[in-house]
């Protein structure tokens, strides 16, 4: 599998992934071969690029559950950008609200976990597909955290909304997370204040919004003016937007992984809430039977059992030695530990599935 730009796209490659329009109709399915028309879709659409299959490569394997997380995300990601762009422009987000209860009946009430889809970004729609995986993230954690209908409704109006002043930034500042200069962070605040601020109290918005919003400011860019009480809502969104950031697919930036992602949330007790960590990493599929992993030994392996009280520490099948490892045994942990999940170009974490036929 390969990254093509759309601008060499050629007639006739196959495609590795779905194509959806604005409304979730499939236009283009997988396999299939690009055409001419294609092409010029994939212009009109604003695509950056597409995954392509090679010439004799089989098609990976994608669940239904999957194709229809990238459907739904590629519908809602239209939705968001009409209800940022509509404030940015200083009028009323007609859709927001109805927007956000589809997220709490499609995500805020679901007890199992699902597989967390990333896609892929450039600088001009990262803002869009970041507000709407924070506001996923942040239905599954609210729901996990108890939280009521009306709190849950707030922390997700809030994470649709939470970078709406960076669409006011330079292209290249709005997904740019690491190594950020001083005076750029500041610009950064500065940009997202602006964006609270135009939040109007005349728009049909619950009431708490842009108390969480001013809340979760000055936490990651003012932490010196943060309270000492943090919201619920804001410890939600705190958790979603660093996995997602820390996460997220862009143009020649290399992603973290998701246990990269586990572990910075996990190394800062203060910044990042304990149970709302352990809320996210029940919400979301990680280290699950038939992922493949690389090992601090160098050996690579196939996790044959997750283990929900550590996520870190599942049982793992040695694929030189053909031997069970059970890292939740410190005897076993001490010796060898996860160092990374491995993933596929288009960064789907990789599974082996007829592998793990074999020992369950």
């Amino acid at each position: 599998m390969i990254y093509v730009k759309t601008e060499d796209l050629k007639v006739g490659m196959r495609l590795a992934r779905p194509i959806y329009n604005k409304k979730g109709v499939l236009l283009y399915s997988r396999d299939d071969r690009i055409t001419k028309q294609g092409i010029e879709s994939v212009n009109n659409f604003g695509l950056i690029g597409l995954y392509i299959l090679e010439p004799a490569e089989p098609l990976p394997p994608m669940t239904e559950e999957e194709m229809e997380f990238e459907r739904f995300q590629t519908m809602a990601v239209f939705a968001i950008k009409d209800s940022l762009d509509a404030i940015v422009k200083g009028n009323e987000p007609k859709q927001l609200m109805s927007q956000a209860d589809e997220l709490i009946r499609r995500f805020g009430s679901l007890n199992h976990k699902i597989h967390f889809n990333q896609n892929l970004r450039s600088p001009e729609d990262y803002v869009y597909k970041h507000s709407l995986n924070v506001a996923i993230l942040a239905a599954l954690i609210s729901h996990r955290a108890g939280f009521g209908i009306v709190e849950q409704t707030e922390v997700i109006v809030a994470a649709i909304l939470h970078d709406l002043g960076k669409l006011t930034l330079p292209a290249q500042l709005r997904g740019k997370i690491e190594g950020l200069e001083d005076d750029e962070v500041a610009q950064v605040a500065r940009a997202v204040i602006t964006g609270i601020d135009k939040i109007s109290s005349s728009f049909r918005l619950p009431v708490g919004v842009k108390g969480i919003l001013m809340q979760l400011c000055q936490l990651q860019y003012i932490p010196e003016n943060a309270p000492n009480k943090i919201l619920p809502a804001v410890k939600v969104l705190m958790v979603a937007n660093a996995y997602d950031q820390c996460t997220a697919m862009q143009l020649d930036v290399e992603p973290h992984t998701e246990i990269d992602a586990v572990r910075l949330l996990q190394s800062d007790s203060k910044l990042y809430d304990p149970d709302m960590v352990r809320h996210l990493l029940n919400s979301v599929q990680i280290l699950y039977p038939g992922v493949c992993v690389e090992l601090t030994n160098r050996e690579k392996g196939l996790v044959l059992t997750e283990n929900d009280k550590d996520i870190l520490r599942p049982i793992i099948l040695s694929f030189s030695r053909n031997q069970m490892l059970n890292l939740n045994s410190d005897s076993v942990f001490a010796e060898v530990q996860i160092a990374n999940i491995m993933k596929t170009m288009d960064n789907r974490i990789k599974v082996d599935p007829e592998t793990l036929k074999e020992y369950m």
